[in-house]
């Protein structure tokens, strides 16, 4: 996006079709989350049938959050998703308390997590049928991430073309679970679905953590508002694109999960550490050495596609006078968002090396569908106070605000379910505050010069960065 000469302005041109939309958002949802998610939700809902029942629900949640988005997209013409939206709707202070979230917990959690997948899935046809070495899942998990970096570093447009390919080889690891559990099924083996629904097993106050580990498989459907300003027509783009990306999804995982559950058992799931391993050593052992890869290559296009759309909302921040003009900068010959890209490097290292995948999810969760409801209760407030504004794509009242409250109610929940993992999560949103108001309140009611303004250029040297004017036509 950025041109040969470094004086020159960066342009975001209206490029994404809907064809793109589409595919952004499919390559966005179909990630790690489908091969390490299902044994967080059979554990915490009890039974293969009300894991089916969550794993339909949270789609179901998903479409009405997509919907709402897809609303949000067509009132609000900036880009920056989540945070633009609070923005707008709610004010400055929650605005700031996300970006302050996304950035020290949400965002280097969720890449801890996608990290930690790579690394296992790749190192789990070597060690067959053992589990890999913790630290050796650690070690490859921190070189892919470092390689994910780099690239982005080094260009937007590798980086860029390196989606598009692992796209495509997300879709055919879902294609070789899929097919061969339906021909299992279609044979008459449906051993493991007898008592499906077990009530004994289940326990009420884990169904939240349950619904976390299914919604973050689907997360990734609000994707197009990143990228808003970049979309072509995206009045009536962003609105079909969500709808058939969120129902394609919808389709493909409860045909994924019914697979799994037709040639493993309950206890073969919980058991595993890798989901789609063991499924291939159980039902086709010809490709044992294919799935793993194929798996570990979409957590790879996971990693690069959150960077990629990373500089998205720190750019708006910038703009908008909440974040440190720094990580609005990029390189002045690689034209790609350095300061932004480093910002995860000690972060996701640090939760990499001190995690785990069920505990990361859990804590940067918690974060993540509290700052989405209150996007979603913005829609519901934005409504009220512009009853004036013409919106060319408008959801029933009772979407915005049934996400709403499932979401507040299931961020409440999850305190009794994990209060150790969720508290920190808590604490890191509440250490905003005090941040906001000495610098960044003060420094928007003042309109003085920034506290950044030395630390700041002093980095623009060492880094080689500017700051672009973004124009967009």
């Amino acid at each position: 996006m950025g041109k040969d000469k470094k004086e020159e302005a960066v342009f975001l041109r209206k490029k994404i079709t809907l064809l793109r939309a589409f595919s952004l958002l499919i390559g966005s949802m179909v990630g790690s989350g489908i091969f390490i998610s299902p044994k967080g939700v059979l554990k915490n809902s009890g039974s293969v049938g009300f894991s089916l029942v969550v794993w339909f629900s949270c789609g179901i949640l998903s479409m009405f959050g997509a919907l709402c988005y897809a609303e949000l997209g067509t009132r609000i013409t900036k880009s920056g998703g989540h945070y633009i939206y609070i923005l707008e709707t709610l004010g400055p202070l929650p605005s700031f308390l996300f970006l302050w979230a996304e950035f020290f917990a949400i965002r280097p959690a969720n890449s801890a997590v996608v990290a930690l997948a790579f690394g296992r899935y790749l190192l789990e046809p070597f060690f067959a049928p053992c589990a890999a070495p913790v630290p050796a899942v650690k070690l490859v998990s921190l070189l892919g991430y470092y390689i994910v970096l780099t690239l982005n570093s080094w260009s937007v447009t590798w980086s860029a073309r390196l989606q598009t390919a692992l796209s495509i080889v997300k879709l055919l690891a879902l294609a070789l679970i899929i097919v061969p559990g339906m021909m299992l099924l279609a044979q008459g083996h449906t051993e493991n679905f007898q008592d499906a629904f077990d009530r004994q097993s289940l326990v009420l106050d884990k169904l939240p953590l349950a619904f976390y580990a299914g919604m973050f498989a689907y997360s990734g459907w609000f994707q197009a508002g990143f990228v808003r300003e970049e979309l072509v027509r995206p009045e009536r783009n962003i609105p079909l694109a969500v709808i058939v990306s969120v129902v394609t999804v919808i389709v493909g995982y409860m045909l994924t999960n019914v697979s799994y559950y037709t040639v493993l058992g309950t206890q073969d799931v919980l058991a595993s550490p890798a989901v789609a391993v063991s499924f291939v050593q159980r039902a086709f052992k010809s490709l044992i050495s294919v799935v793993p890869v194929l798996v570990a290559l979409s957590c790879f296009g996971t990693m690069n596609g959150g960077i990629l759309t990373f500089s998205r909302t720190l750019f708006v921040a910038s703009r908008e006078g909440q974040w440190p003009p720094l990580f609005s900068m990029i390189h002045i010959r690689r034209h790609t968002p350095l300061p932004a890209v480093m910002l995860m490097f000690p972060l996701v290292t640090a939760m990499v090396c001190i995690g785990d995948i069920y505990h990361l999810m859990n804590f940067f969760s918690f974060s993540r569908w509290l700052f989405i409801g209150l996007a979603t209760l913005g829609l519901i407030v934005h409504r009220r106070r512009h009853p004036e504004l013409h919106s060319p794509f408008k959801v029933p009242i009772f979407v915005p605000v049934s996400f709403t409250i499932i979401c507040l109610f299931t961020v409440a929940m999850s305190f009794y379910s994990d209060p150790v993992s969720i508290s920190i999560g808590c604490t890191v949103v509440l250490s905003g505050f005090p941040v906001y108001y000495l610098i960044i309140h003060r420094q928007m009611s003042t309109r003085c010069r920034s506290p950044f303004y030395y630390f700041t250029h002093k980095l623009q040297l060492l880094l080689e960065v500017v700051q672009q004017e973004i124009k967009t036509y």
